[in-house]
């Protein structure tokens, strides 16, 4: 049986350039503020963030996820905001996290199998394409980078 199109679950893999480099102080408060909002919207996912750089996925509800990505994407604190992929799911790769967050290395993008010719150039997330992404994604499954979650 299908579910209704309310609760779909969908998720949403997008990457983005902020206007200006963050410190970790403002990274820290964006991340308290985006757990709090994703907890009341039953909405999960992870951020990585390097040197400007965000690439982000959003899990939960189709109609939610959409709701909020079209804010994202008029937040003026950035100046690209691209949607890589949006797909149905048939569940939560990242249910436990309102929003996981590792700081990653250009270094340690660059030994990732599959995305190193990719970050050796210098590229950031917003020039990642659909197959790239999903490189990225399972390396982050897989176990890259969650002993620096936080």
């Amino acid at each position: 049986m299908r579910r209704s199109k309310n609760t779909d679950l969908i998720h949403c893999v997008y990457s983005s350039a902020a206007t200006v480099e963050l410190s970790n102080q403002e990274l820290n408060t964006l991340l308290d503020t985006a757990r709090a909002i994703n907890s009341k919207l039953n909405i999960t996912g992870m951020l990585l963030y390097e040197k400007r750089s965000f690439f982000q996925v959003l899990e939960g509800p189709a109609n939610v996820v959409k709701a909020l990505y079209a804010k994202i994407d008029r937040d003026k604190r950035h100046d690209t905001v691209v949607k890589i992929i949006e797909e149905p799911i048939d569940e939560r790769s990242f249910s436990d996290w309102t929003m996981g967050y590792a700081g990653v290395t250009g270094k340690e993008l660059k030994e990732i199998d599959g995305l190193n010719d990719f970050f050796s150039s210098q590229k950031c997330y917003t020039e990642l394409d659909e197959n790239r992404a999903k490189t990225l994604l399972a390396a982050f499954k897989s176990g890259k980078w969650r002993s620096t979650l936080h």
